[in-house]
């Protein structure tokens, strides 16, 4: 990483900030908990790498200003450091820039927009981005419904181990959608969202327990998803335990 910021430095012509060169005189294990630690304190470093030209730094930079963490909100700042990022290849931004056009984050709400960042990003292997572009195709927004190529983004964002993803896999087996309904392959695979930990595959995997008469199995699955799990479905596990 430091031979990456010192070749990427040397070209400017004005002289380096008072960050940059510090950050320069640090060891590369140095940089990464510079960059890595805390925002209030990473503030400074991030921003001197990102300017000298470290895509890494570039994507937390966006971050950073996305959510308001360490420095002042700014969703048009983080979408051009998302940008900057994208356009040397970085996949983690580009799925980033089409989240900004599909959440209209710094940019016009903008889903065919979105669809293309994430499908560039897709195709680098990126799993956000397969599972983002799998949402979009399933629902329509911002290119033509298409079940089946949705499954496949689905499938293969799972494939790395995308928890939510495999929640999403189940889903399209049990509807049959994109793929012939499948009630097994859903079982399967929401088991293995709710193993990974994902509190909706934990939630559906229970109810398909309690379904098929496993009550005990199925408490223990909907307590695992009341854990992890977001309010509403805190209390939708509060009632079906209530009825056990």
């Amino acid at each position: 990483m430091l031979h990456f910021l010192c070749r990427r430095a040397r070209p400017r012509t004005d002289a380096p900030e008072p960050g940059l060169k510090a950050l320069l005189r640090k060891s590369p294990a140095e940089i990464e908990a510079l960059l890595a630690g805390d925002p209030a304190q990473a503030a400074r470093w991030v921003q001197a790498a990102a300017r000298a030209g470290l895509g890494a730094a570039q994507l937390r930079l966006g971050r950073m200003k996305l959510e308001g963490a360490g420095l002042p909100k700014d969703e048009a700042g983080a979408w051009r450091w998302f940008m900057v990022a994208a356009r040397d290849g970085d996949a983690e931004a580009m799925n980033m820039v089409g989240r900004c056009h599909e959440n209209g984050w710094g940019v016009p709400l903008d889903f065919a927009q979105a669809a293309i960042w994430y499908r560039r990003a897709a195709e680098r292997d990126e799993p956000w981005a397969q599972y983002n572009l799998g949402h979009l195709l399933l629902d329509g927004n911002g290119v033509a419904r298409d079940y089946a190529a949705a499954l496949a983004w689905y499938q293969r964002a799972a494939a790395q181990g995308h928890a939510r993803a495999m929640n999403l896999v189940a889903v399209c087996h049990e509807n049959g959608w994109g793929t012939p309904r499948s009630p097994a392959h859903a079982v399967a695979w929401y088991r293995r969202s709710a193993e990974a930990g994902y509190f909706r595959g934990a939630y559906n995997y229970a109810t398909l327990l309690l379904a098929a008469g496993r009550f005990i199995e199925a408490k223990a699955w909907f307590r695992r998803a009341a854990t992890h799990g977001t309010p509403a479905v805190q209390a939708r596990v509060e009632a079906v335990l209530a009825q056990l």
